[in-house]
């Protein structure tokens, strides 16, 4: 499938979305948002993807929604009365930025940001959904929401303090101050900090390796940790254990697993 604001790009097992609108460094508008929910649909829906990473064109990542002129993503002008507003709309409690927080923090495959630039406002929630995050010298990070007169949104209250933690989350909302890719790594925003010149080859060799492992096991890993990052211990056990169920039901990989090591070579997992 081709897109019209980003490109979904293939090396192996790894899907590479380029958000593309450098103009804007790569601001969330109406189309890239479309565009965003479909890339990821079809990342969801074809088996032979297992990790997919997200990056921006040019000098940014995302610079968040764009603002340059109308309504904000997926945002509709104001009806003249309440009946005009098709029914799902009236239903709609997460609106576009609920909906993009969901899309890529619920897919059931590990995600990389490669945050190759500015990640600011929903730009910034967007690297934050994806599991893991690789950043540069350029790496720049600012919550924004405040400046507009906004309170977080697009996951971003959710995802920061689980990140970070709450008072080091409330100190970048609260004060909308602009983070450095250094501090960024110290703070745990990013997990992989490297030269800017090799920031998406790192971040597609980070997911090679994840790759290497056995699929099923790998999107049960993510399942668990999603599941248990706010239970109890008796409730995590039992989630592990529903875990090692969904894992066990690729039985070539299983087999692989002992013939590889019986015959000392490198395993080569299918997810069969």
């Amino acid at each position: 499938m081709t897109y019209g604001t980003l490109s979904l790009e293939r090396d192996e097992h790894v899907a590479l979305m380029t958000l593309n609108r450098p103009e804007s460094l790569n601001a969330l508008n109406g189309a890239l948002q479309t565009d965003i929910f479909n890339a990821v649909a079809e990342v969801r829906q074809d088996d032979e993807i297992r990790v997919l990473v997200v990056t921006g064109a040019g000098r940014g990542f995302c610079s968040g929604a764009d603002i340059s002129g109308g309504p904000r993503p997926g945002a509709e002008a104001p009806p003249q009365a309440p009946q005009q507003v098709p029914q799902n709309r009236r239903l709609d409690d997460l609106q576009w930025m609920g909906r993009l927080a969901l899309s890529v923090g619920q897919l059931d495959k590990p995600t990389i940001a490669a945050v190759n630039g500015v990640a600011a406002g929903a730009g910034m929630s967007l690297a934050l959904a994806c599991d893991l995050r690789v950043g540069s010298e350029n790496t720049r990070f600012v919550v924004v929401f405040p400046e507009r007169s906004l309170s977080p949104d697009s996951g971003m209250s959710y995802f920061l303090p689980r990140i970070i933690g709450y008072s080091r989350a409330a100190d970048l909302i609260f004060t909308s101050r602009r983070v450095d890719a250094e501090e960024a790594y110290r703070l745990g925003l990013l997990d992989r900090l490297v030269p800017h010149e090799k920031l998406i080859e790192e971040a597609i060799s980070l997911a090679k390796q994840i790759c290497f492992w056995p699929p099923m096991a790998i999107r049960s890993s993510k399942r668990v940790l999603q599941q248990n990052i706010e239970v109890d211990l008796e409730t995590a056990l039992k989630n592990e254990v529903t875990g090692l169920s969904y894992a066990r039901n690729a039985p070539q990989d299983m087999r692989e697993q002992r013939q590889s090591w019986l015959e000392k070579r490198p395993p080569k997992f299918t997810g069969q």
